[in-house]
């Protein structure tokens, strides 16, 4: 039995070869790079607002939906992208609307204009995907093999412009504003800052990244789908809490706001690494999902352990409950 198990061990990593790996791994890291822009867009809700916002889901194929359809009608690539960001702007004002003027909770208004924006999607294209000739239309942004490194220099470029431009808005007077608006919203208010307004530009922002990162996804691969965003939101979530956690753990007190924003992006990069990494191990790709949820739970739980660990009321209890154990035995 013992050999028959060695044998198919041997034999499973023998069909496991190294050089399909290196050949995934560009394209892994373009991806990451990608799902980068919407990991800002998850922080600015995530971190700045303390919301995790479901509206991701949407946004993001309604700026694929958006981008390629404005493709197909002859509209510039770029400027199809711009308005991508602007769509993606619109569903977080949605989103924003119901949540500080109705009294929706955020999260309920998120879902709610999620669900609306896969029926939008859907009169947007007219169909549940379309997809662009790449060979009659020159996108700067694809998968394609032999320009690839330019695509991930072009995307690296993009994330470094946008993790500028965020720190720089949130360095500002407005920018603090709404930073004081996540962190105690009635101090915020004692202060005269309306916070209504501020959760509302902070969505906006957020789904405006998000979109955009969809819009330059469906340029990579060539299409947009109606479920191109589904699972968006977790592993949007993944990519802050990995970076986070990561930088951390390198940098301790020593990481500052813009580090710990090119961190969201490297986390994003992390997950897709991996997550090329256990395709080419011939994990079940249906699985992955769940893969998905247990690294974002693992995650989650690392700062609340490493928390708890080094809280001196534990580790005294810990102590006083070996002391009396020993005190019993002796």
């Amino acid at each position: 039995m013992l050999d028959s198990l060695f044998a198919n061990v041997a034999s499973y990593f023998a069909s496991l070869k190294l050089s399909a790996l290196l050949r995934a791994l560009p394209g892994g890291l373009a991806q990451g790079l990608i799902w980068g822009i919407l990991a800002l867009g998850v922080f600015m809700t995530f971190r700045m607002l303390g919301v995790s916002d479901l509206t991701v889901d949407g946004s993001m194929a309604t700026g694929g939906a958006v981008c390629i359809m404005l493709v197909l009608s002859g509209v510039n690539p770029q400027l199809a992208l711009l308005a991508s960001f602007l769509a993606g702007m619109i569903a977080g004002v949605v989103t924003g609307f119901l949540h500080t003027r109705l009294g929706i909770p955020d999260i309920l208004a998120g879902i709610l204009t999620q669900i609306s924006l896969y029926s939008i999607n859907l009169n947007i294209m007219g169909k549940a995907n379309q997809a662009v000739n790449v060979n009659k239309v020159v996108f700067l942004f694809t998968s394609n093999a032999k320009v690839l490194t330019r695509t991930i220099w072009i995307v690296f470029g993009v994330c470094l412009a946008l993790i500028l431009a965020l720190y720089m808005y949130l360095g500002t007077e407005h920018g603090s504003a709404l930073r004081a608006t996540g962190i105690n919203g009635n101090m915020a208010r004692a202060q005269g800052i309306n916070t209504n307004r501020m959760k509302v530009i902070g969505l906006a922002l957020s789904n405006g990244l998000v979109a955009l990162s969809g819009g330059v996804m469906s340029q990579y691969q060539g299409f947009a789908d109606v479920k191109m965003g589904t699972g968006a939101i977790v592993i949007g979530l993944a990519a802050v809490i990995i970076g986070e956690v990561l930088g951390e753990a390198l940098l301790g007190k020593h990481m500052n706001f813009f580090i710990r924003l090119s961190f969201v992006v490297l986390g994003s990069v992390i997950y897709y690494v991996v997550y090329v990494f256990v395709l080419w191990l011939k994990f079940p790709p249906d699985d992955m999902k769940l893969l998905t949820a247990v690294v974002v739970a693992i995650f989650l739980a690392v700062p609340n352990l490493r928390t708890a660990k080094k809280n001196s009321f534990n580790r005294l209890a810990k102590q006083n409950a070996k002391a009396a154990k020993l005190g019993k035995e002796g």
